[in-house]
């Protein structure tokens, strides 16, 4: 967790109404600043390359990489900002910037894969992404991460504890990064599921953040000690900042709930329409 904010009026000099340019101000986290232009800077320039060549052009076309491109600079943008300071006196603003890195970057990551990816399910890095993607190890780890964290020892470690507070984006945005993968499924050559089976899947997936939020919606107390007299941003009291991260966590999952709906939507309709097809003539 970075330093605390100084200047301005509120409790130890922060600021407790701090403006959008004070919240996006550059506050550098270093192994999330690496990772992302490492990752950044391996897929544009494979990106680059396969522009030689017209088939490689066709499979990874540039809307691909401009949602990748999207999708790194809302990782950065959440990640090296003076809002990553400001945790101890907003859970609201704690919980927007988590939501970021499992709900919005991870399926603009996942998009930017190019199409047609040449894996052998049998070896090597094959391999080990069909156990990876594999569904109930996906959503094993998903719901680890998101029921760990959110009970008050796991989420007041990562209030109050330096090493907590840098791991916990780092799991949600890998942890996620795997849900989102199975549900948009970029990899065929490993991932064999069908579009019901992942329709299936985003629903399961999108009960451990729903649950969760809604224990925050609805308690009448607050239930993180760092909070409990905490003074938060924007006049909230506690019990209204642990309510608003409850709604925030709640739309956030709102659209993964709604794509695994229209993709069992789909995979009912197929078999409707697989039922009332004719049996070919037996020959």
């Amino acid at each position: 967790m970075s330093a605390p904010v100084t200047g301005g009026p509120g409790a130890g000099g922060v600021n407790l109404s701090p403006g959008l340019g004070e919240l996006l101000a550059l506050t550098p986290d270093w192994p999330m600043l690496v990772a992302a232009l490492v990752v950044g800077g391996l897929y544009f320039w494979r990106f680059a390359a396969a522009r030689r060549h017209e088939v490689d052009r066709a499979r990874w076309p540039v809307w691909k990489a401009a949602l990748f491109g999207l999708g790194l600079v809302l990782w950065l943008l959440v990640t090296q900002s003076r809002a990553s300071a400001l945790t101890g006196q907003s859970m609201a603003l704690y919980m927007g910037r988590l939501m970021v890195l499992a709900e919005l970057v991870p399926p603009l990551l996942v998009l930017g894969i190019p199409r047609a990816v040449a894996l052998d399910p049998r070896r090597g890095l094959g391999r080990v992404l069909g156990l990876l993607l594999d569904p109930w190890v996906a959503l094993a780890l998903w719901a680890a991460v998101v029921v760990f964290w959110n009970v008050p020892a796991g989420f007041n470690a990562s209030v109050v504890s330096n090493s907590a507070a840098q791991l916990l984006p780092a799991l949600y945005l890998l942890s996620s990064l795997l849900v989102w993968a199975v549900v948009l499924r970029p990899l065929p050559a490993v991932q064999p599921a069908s579009i019901g089976s992942r329709g299936w899947f985003g629903l399961l997936a999108a009960l451990p953040m729903m649950s969760v939020a809604a224990v925050w919606l609805y308690s009448p107390r607050v239930l993180y000690t760092p909070y409990v007299n905490a003074l938060c941003l924007w006049n909230l009291t506690p019990l209204e900042n642990q309510q608003l991260s409850g709604w925030i966590m709640m739309v956030a999952g709102i659209p993964a709930m709604a794509l695994a709906f229209v993709q069992l939507m789909a995979w009912l309709i197929r078999l409707a329409d697989g039922d009332s097809l004719p049996k070919p003539p037996a020959r």
